[in-house]
């Protein structure tokens, strides 16, 4: 609504008398000189300029019931601009005492540490059901003893057919050398569901690639256990025994971008295998002859076999030898080392890298030794103490290893 010329109340039509003036609404007396002012310009108590303001004996009356009641009665449509106009002038009410409020409800303040995972108390060997889209898998987490503040390097530990998570870890000794050394150790345990023997499907072709089967579980599964429990993302390793061995050599190898270096006891290198007759061939025969064409390199490797063992052949052991040599044209150098455990088993090991410290595979061979993981204990199934210690020698090469995270320089301000 624009608002028609104003005019005084009560007599007051001059300019510059100095009155108080009341305005309303209406259209200006002929021959009265009124400003160029609007109705939003004058709000009420508006002083008229001119000289100073004295008080009026005239009673004091509200300027908006006059508008409303000039608009009810010229019939115009204005009662609500101007009952608009009156509750953007008018003071708010003064609050009353004893008036009740409304309460605002309180809202408690969840810093970032309780939303934050926590690791695990130390010392405490726990059990957990991971789920993912590929599938639901269990697992038990080692968490060692010492500091709870740093982060810990992660060794994932997958048992052979037969065995359960709990097992495996007695077997191994895993949980000991983690309290001596200081890291995470997470055991998947293969479900009945998945292969009534509870061995890793290694031989299935969608068991074999990244982003499906098994492969595709244990990492979104590492990758859980790395943000919830502080390990650190630049030192995550992947061991196994038989088809924990072989599907560890597969993992890795599909997810080089996770895990640093693979660890395998009695298994079988990443090869032509497809099917479950062709596994079960390779374990009894060994690999077929190594093919010609260029494979990528493989992560860093370190291999234990008996060569009594009559599960898997012994020469499986040269897969992994055979995949290194393929992988680049580069000449490899290698250095051999004999020797006898402390419980009388003699050894061969052997190194092979392109030079002193850029070692690729470390490979041992236990000499009397069947299938079983070397120097385990006793109360493990499928253990064989008096070799040497399988455990402590993969966590000696596991943790000489560490991704290289590229730093970015630090620059001043304003620089």
């Amino acid at each position: 609504m624009i608002a028609a010329p104003l005019r005084p109340l009560y007599g007051f039509g001059e300019r510059n008398s100095g009155s108080w003036l009341l305005l309303r609404s209406t259209k200006a007396a002929p021959g009265t000189e009124m400003p160029s002012r609007t109705c939003r310009e004058m709000r009420p108590g508006t002083l008229w300029p001119g000289r100073a303001p004295r008080l009026l004996d005239a009673p004091v009356i509200n300027p908006f019931k006059t508008l409303l009641r000039t608009s009810k009665r010229s019939g115009k449509r204005q009662a609500s601009a101007i009952l608009l106009l009156q509750r953007i002038w008018q003071p708010p009410e003064p609050k009353t005492k004893g008036a009740k409020t409304r309460a605002k409800p309180l809202r408690r303040k969840v810093s970032r540490s309780t939303l934050r995972p926590t690791r695990p108390e130390p010392g405490t060997f726990v059990d957990g059901l991971f789920s993912s889209p590929h599938g639901k898998l269990a697992y038990k987490l080692y968490t060692p003893t010492g500091s709870s503040r740093r982060r810990l390097p992660l060794v994932v530990m997958l048992h052979g057919c037969g065995q359960s998570a709990a097992d495996f870890a007695v077997g191994t000794d895993m949980n000991k050398l983690a309290d001596e050394r200081g890291f995470l150790v997470l055991y998947p345990q293969q479900s009945t569901s998945a292969n009534l023997g509870r061995c890793w499907n290694w031989h299935s072709p969608l068991d074999q690639k990244r982003g499906s089967g098994e492969p595709a579980i244990i990492a979104a599964l590492t990758a859980h256990i790395i943000s919830t429990s502080k390990a650190n993302s630049t030192r995550v390793y992947i061991a196994g025994i038989s088809a924990g061995g072989a599907a560890a050599a597969i993992i890795a190898a599909a997810y080089p971008d996770l895990y640093i270096a693979a660890g395998v006891h009695s298994g079988l290198a990443v090869g032509e295998v497809r099917t479950l007759r062709g596994a079960l061939s390779a374990m009894r025969n060994g690999p077929r002859a190594a093919g010609v064409t260029k494979t990528a390199r493989p992560p860093p490797c370190i291999v234990f076999h008996g060569d009594q063992d009559r599960v898997v052949h012994p020469s499986n052991a040269s897969g992994f030898l055979s995949h290194l040599l393929r992988s680049s044209p580069r000449s490899l150098t290698s250095r051999t080392q004999r020797g006898r455990s402390s419980g009388g088993r003699e050894f061969t090991r052997t190194v092979y890298g392109y030079g002193l410290r850029d070692v690729l595979l470390e490979d041992w061979t236990v000499h009397g030794s069947g299938h079983a993981w070397s120097g385990g204990s006793p109360a493990g199934s499928h253990t064989d103490p008096a070799g040497p210690d399988a455990s402590r020698e993969m966590i000696r090469f596991f943790l000489a290893r560490k991704r290289l995270v590229a730093k970015v320089p630090r620059t001043r301000a304003g620089a």
